[in-house]
């Protein structure tokens, strides 16, 4: 079972990028479970943690409220997939997971697990408004449990997380983490 960030990225990162392969130009400008995003924009942000993750994984700061159009140029996909892969390997270096963050006082072992989040959560939000398969491995899904037991809370009081949606006593463990991140696990747009 995947225990450190590093071996969940390389579970999740896969996964993601496959998805992000298969979303085709012409739904890029659909409205996602986050309300705040298209696809497009969606993409964007996620381009822009698998970056900023990189540099929080060197213990570097970063500055969140950069925001790239990285879809403006083609061959966005296939950078995309090179940037999943140098996330995995800046997550592997075991100096990666010691400290606090820089700028943003959190153990940065902490930080890494918020990226799988991100990973995850949105290859789900982009794959229910695109038609596309995407199941996050189970082992993925009950670390990010584990996750949301520590930080849910401040993550709700911080905003990156919605308020909890309840799901059914036969929800999916994948159903139950969605509605755990603010997510309506039948969100249909």
């Amino acid at each position: 079972m995947a225990t450190k960030t590093s071996e969940l990225l390389a579970v999740a990162a896969p996964r993601t990028v496959a998805l992000v392969r298969a979303i085709g130009d012409d739904q890029l400008d659909l409205p996602t479970p986050c309300a705040e995003y298209t696809v497009r924009g969606l993409l964007n942000h996620v381009y822009d943690v698998t970056v900023n993750f990189q540099r929080l994984a060197a213990g570097q700061e970063t500055d969140w409220s950069v925001k790239t159009d990285h879809l403006a140029e083609p061959g966005w996909r296939d950078r995309f997939a090179a940037e999943t892969e140098r996330l995995v390997t800046a997550w592997d270096d075991p100096a990666s997971e010691e400290g606090v963050a820089p700028g943003m006082g959190l153990p940065r072992s902490t930080l890494g697990l918020m990226g799988v989040v991100d990973l995850v959560v949105h290859g789900w939000d982009l794959a229910r408004v695109t038609g596309h398969p995407y199941e996050p491995a189970p082992e993925t899904i009950a670390a990010l449990h584990g996750f949301m037991d520590e930080m849910g809370p401040m993550g709700r009081q911080m905003g990156a997380f919605g308020p909890e949606v309840p799901v059914g006593v036969d929800a999916t463990e994948l159903d139950r983490l969605l509605g755990r991140t603010g997510r309506d696990p039948s969100w249909a747009g």
